[in-house]
């Protein structure tokens, strides 16, 4: 079953909910966001959310409005990183609230992922193809974000994320439940022998088997000579089920970024000129 939920936020505006998360913990809201609702305009149409691109700031500002103020939350809690396809874990405290709301410079720098356990703190990160991972401590109330390019999931981000949650909340792997969102799909995702050589190294640095590529179909023979079709999805799947993430826990969508870019920004689809959808996850207090 699909665990993003496509759900209206109103007449214009769409957006993908993990729902079955909702009962696990009072007042969690996770999800992404479509491209449709907001301000912005061409190419950046309509809800663009990441001031990097080239659109309007004032839209962005406006679209980022629009989505925490429909999921509930005051702008001002909505906390974000300047996303570089690295490794670095931001541990958002209290006064880290609204890191990045308003403008570029006072996001947290260089980072791909955060983690919280402050309630009221809406976490945030932006994608137009790369892959959103979704982590959730019920026990322990702590909630992480992670952006994983090809180059952040080599360098296994989920594990470094799965180990600060354990290092400063006290995380047991056994209970951390997590989710892979949209982004682009297997069908869509060429890439070249250097990217694979990468890949390989990763897979043998978590001890992966040939029977685990198998099961998750990492890798297709592409109709170009010297390329392959990836399935970054199940390749953070399996780097997930590495680090101790009981594979019952792990949540992963279908939907494909580039096969429905009437719902999704695609860099590859359109050519590297976008806008990007958001990812987010927070807990609101009752």
């Amino acid at each position: 079953m699909e665990p993003f939920v496509r759900n209206p936020m109103n007449q214009t505006q769409e957006r993908f909910e993990l729902e079955g998360w909702i009962h696990l913990v009072p007042g969690l809201t996770a999800g992404f966001t479509s491209r449709s609702g907001g301000i912005s305009e061409p190419p950046y149409d309509s809800f663009n959310l990441a001031y990097h691109v080239g659109d309007s700031p004032q839209h962005v500002l406006e679209n980022r409005r629009r989505l925490a103020e429909t999921l509930g939350f005051n702008p001002e809690t909505w906390t974000c990183g300047e996303q570089v396809h690295d490794t670095k874990i931001a541990v958002v405290r209290k006064n880290d609230r609204g890191k990045g709301y308003a403008d570029r410079s006072s996001a947290f720098q260089d980072m791909d992922g955060l983690v919280t356990n402050e309630p009221d703190v809406l976490l945030t990160s932006f994608y137009a193809d790369c892959v959103p991972l979704y982590f959730l401590d019920p026990r322990n109330k702590v909630i992480g974000l992670a952006h994983a390019g090809w180059k952040g999931t080599v360098k296994l981000i989920s594990h470094a994320i799965i180990d600060t949650m354990e290092r400063e909340f006290s995380s047991n792997r056994a209970e951390i439940r997590t989710a892979i969102g949209p982004s682009i799909g297997q069908c869509c995702y060429e890439v070249d022998e250097m990217v694979m050589g990468k890949v390989r190294e990763a897979v043998e640095t978590i001890g992966a088997t040939q029977a685990d590529y198998e099961a998750h179909s990492l890798f297709a023979p592409s109709q170009h000579d010297g390329k392959t079709m990836l399935n970054l999805k199940e390749l953070n799947r399996i780097i997930m089920i590495k680090a101790g993430i009981l594979p019952t826990h792990i949540e992963c969508t279908t939907w494909c970024t580039s096969c429905h870019p009437e719902l999704f920004f695609s860099y590859r689809k359109q050519n590297g000129v976008t806008g990007r959808m958001a990812s987010w996850i927070g807990r609101k207090v009752r």
